[in-house]
């Protein structure tokens, strides 16, 4: 029962004991009654001039009872504070984000650069998933675990903050690279397993080929989405010279037909980011096509406050008791 906002009595059937109190006062109220002796006088004129100091409190013994039985009752009815809250639980998703490192990726067709756009926005993508538990691999010529599986994103989004292009040796081993991922995805329990592999190029490096390495991710039952990354025709790559950085128009070389056919074998989808935007935009893809269901448990905690009455109760009773054997001894009757 919830009668007051926040508050619930688990035992409302005492309040059926608030029909006692007209019962008390009325008997209080015919006591008094008969107890008050009569005499006849000719004249009451000189007890007119006598104020008794305690008229007012007359009745101070039956006010402080009345209040007592009210909390008294109150008490046994149990009030409690109910708080009540959710707590949601998905059934796992474990992402590794493969990223390739490779001096390609500092062409300036998408904003500032390749690498730097795809960290970005991946570190988005990782913020909006707080409940998954997400790595990172990085590959180049070779690849390397940067951040194993974690829950903790704030350690994750300071070493993807780290990566940069040099770190390792040169190329573009994509097999190497989606191998790794899927090794960090061994020993996982989830119920969904992820890889988000990530390239501007075609694999010329590393003892894996792409494909060996996607029939791998099939038996252990990963998910590969492969993303390349770059715009269509030429880009722009920087070139330090002794006169500063400049320009050159590069040729653009992904390999859609892997890249597409390793998304195809492990049941997952390839994409192309031409610029900012569309990188962005296949993240929102994926976020929206790995969502994981949520499981809702309601939790309720109650805390009894029937004391603070009781006490207040016992108060008032021993107020009454007091100034009956003090102040209004003999005074009152």
């Amino acid at each position: 029962m919830n009668l007051i906002e926040g508050i619930e009595f688990a035992n409302p059937g005492f309040f059926w004991l608030l029909l006692l109190l007209p019962i008390t006062i009325g008997w209080y109220i015919w006591k008094n009654r008969v107890l008050q002796g009569t005499i006849r006088m000719s004249t009451i004129a000189g007890f007119m001039r006598v104020k008794s100091s305690y008229a007012v409190l007359r009745h101070y013994d039956i006010v402080l009872r009345s209040f007592a039985l009210i909390l008294i009752i109150a008490a046994l009815a149990r009030p409690q504070s109910a708080l009540s809250w959710e707590n949601s639980t998905t059934e796992g998703i474990d992402i590794v984000i493969a990223t390739d490192i490779s001096g390609s990726m500092l062409s300036e067709d998408l904003k500032p650069n390749r690498l730097e756009a795809g960290k970005n926005i991946a570190m988005d993508f990782i913020k909006d998933r707080p409940d998954d538990r997400i790595g990172l691999v990085v590959f180049s010529g070779e690849s390397f675990t940067q951040c194993p599986l974690t829950i903790d994103h704030d350690v994750l989004i300071n070493l993807f903050k780290d990566v940069n292009n040099g770190i390792i040796d040169d190329g573009t081993a994509i097999g190497m690279g989606l191998a790794t991922a899927v090794n960090r995805l061994k020993e996982s329990e989830a119920k969904s397993k992820v890889v988000i592999l990530l390239t501007d190029g075609s694999n010329n490096a590393g003892s894996i080929p792409p494909i060996t390495a996607a029939e791998i991710a099939k038996k252990m039952n990963v998910r590969v989405y492969t993303v390349g990354v770059g715009t269509k025709g030429y880009a722009p790559y920087p070139v330090k010279t002794s006169q500063g950085i400049q320009y050159q128009q590069v040729p653009v070389t992904i390999d859609e037909p892997t890249l597409a056919n390793i998304a195809k074998i492990t049941g997952g989808k390839y994409f192309r980011a031409t610029n900012n935007e569309k990188l962005k935009a296949i993240y929102q893809q994926i976020d929206n096509l790995e969502k994981a269901k949520i499981a809702v448990t309601q939790y309720h905690k109650k805390t009894e406050r029937f004391l603070p009455l009781a006490l207040i109760a016992l108060g008032l009773l021993l107020l009454e008791f007091a100034l009956r054997n003090t102040l209004f001894k003999g005074a009152l009757t």
